[in-house]
């Protein structure tokens, strides 16, 4: 990572931004060839005799069966859970998937070992956190910020939910592994990337309007992230090991950002409600899903799109409170009008963050996804409203601007 575990660690002990922030529980992060030998000296060092592996099948295939026979050679006794699929051969990370772990889940294990990518881990974060057993995290492709959070983002009776579990105690990345990963799924991880040019400035906003906790140490940690993947385009496009390495590790600094304030703030804005959103539709029409960072990668230029074409011009233009608009919040538009308007100008061009996500082979329209206009209209009129306690300026335009007078 840009920053080491240990200087991340000082630095949140220095911070003065007045907010609570959280423990790290994760004793060790390894990406290298190396990495699963270091796993198995790591097991012996906490003295874990039985443990766990959680994987779908494409991810046992990719890392978990050579995994499997590290911890045969090294006489860790160890029980596999395949997470089964749905009908379109999707794992889902719903009430199917955790009852299934929580059934298979010997009583007496020490650890779980998650060995995949979002959907995997989001599964083993919930179900270890409920067992009140530990987890180690395998990645097993850069694709999405989550592995090192405590959320765990879940379809619940068909609607997404976050649910604040816990975070990995470490993790290891094979570079072997993570230099096999798919093309879209190295795109997916950009997208995850690219999407914190629109929550950070959604977590600022939110915080000038509603005083949502802010820190700008959390904000730098993330924003360095980004701008370490904008800087290495050219080695993440060619999937070469720089490149990867790079990029896991700005994923990796990504989620620690969120695990220190306990929250995902500084990761997931408006960009990430109309991705939610998408997926719960797709669910509802049982079309098979489509990876995460593939849709913030879409979404993140339509929000900044949205922001700029529809939020900042009826924002400049309210010369006169709307009747039913509350009183505080219009006191703070208008406070910060002007650096809003410098928030908005500071974001890339919708055309710019389309330019660089195709440059490392992401999708950049909604119908390449099988989004369809509709969707994404009735998505920037109501996604803002699964996360009703995140003051987005989706939020703001839907819920305080769009009013009678």
């Amino acid at each position: 990572m840009n920053q080491t575990l240990d200087n991340i660690v000082s630095l949140a002990k220095q911070c003065q931004c007045g907010h609570h922030h959280y423990d790290i529980p994760i004793e060790q992060i390894v990406v290298s060839h190396e990495a699963f030998n270091q796993l198995a000296a790591y097991l012996r060092y906490k003295q874990y005799k039985k443990v766990v592996v959680m994987a779908d099948n494409r991810t046992f295939t990719a890392a978990g069966r050579s995994l499997c026979d590290k911890l045969k050679n090294e006489s860790v006794l160890y029980t596999v859970c395949l997470i089964q699929s749905d009908e379109n051969e999707d794992v889902i990370a719903d009430e199917r998937a955790i009852m299934q772990v929580l059934l298979e889940t010997p009583n007496d294990v020490d650890a779980f070992i998650a060995v995949g990518a979002g959907t995997v881990h989001d599964i083993t974060r919930f179900s270890s956190y409920k067992m009140k057993v530990p987890f180690i995290s395998v990645p097993t492709a850069p694709s999405v910020d989550g592995f090192t959070s405590m959320g765990a983002p879940l379809i619940i009776r068909g609607v997404k939910k976050t649910i604040q579990a816990q975070a990995p105690i470490a993790v290891f990345a094979d570079t072997d592994v993570l230099c096999q990963t798919p093309k879209a799924m190295i795109a997916a991880g950009f997208g995850d990337m690219v999407a914190k040019y629109t929550s950070l400035a959604d977590w600022q906003f939110a915080h000038w309007m509603a005083n949502e906790p802010y820190c700008p140490l959390v904000y730098q940690l993330t924003i360095q992230a980004l701008n370490a993947c904008v800087d290495h385009m050219e080695d993440i496009a060619a999937g070469n090991e720089k490149g990867i390495h790079v990029l896991m590790d700005a994923l990796l600094q990504s989620g620690i950002a969120m695990l220190l304030m306990g929250q995902s703030y500084s990761a997931s804005g408006a960009e990430h409600h109309l991705s939610h959103y998408w997926e719960m539709e797709f669910l509802r029409q049982n079309k098979r899903q489509v990876l995460h960072g593939a849709k913030v990668g879409v979404s993140t230029p339509i929000i900044v799109e949205h922001y700029q074409r529809v939020f900042w011009p009826l924002l400049s233009e309210l010369k006169q409170r709307p009747k039913s608009m509350d009183e505080t919040i219009w006191e703070r538009l208008k406070t910060y009008t002007d650096s809003i308007q410098e928030l908005l100008e500071s974001l890339p061009s919708p055309e710019r963050i389309r330019a660089m996500v195709e440059k490392v082979g992401g999708a950049v329209a909604p119908q390449q996804l099988g989004i369809d206009p509709l969707l994404v209209e009735r998505s920037l009129k109501e996604a803002h409203r699964l996360r009703l306690n995140r003051f987005t300026m989706l939020y703001c335009l839907n819920e305080c601007m769009l009013m009678e007078g």
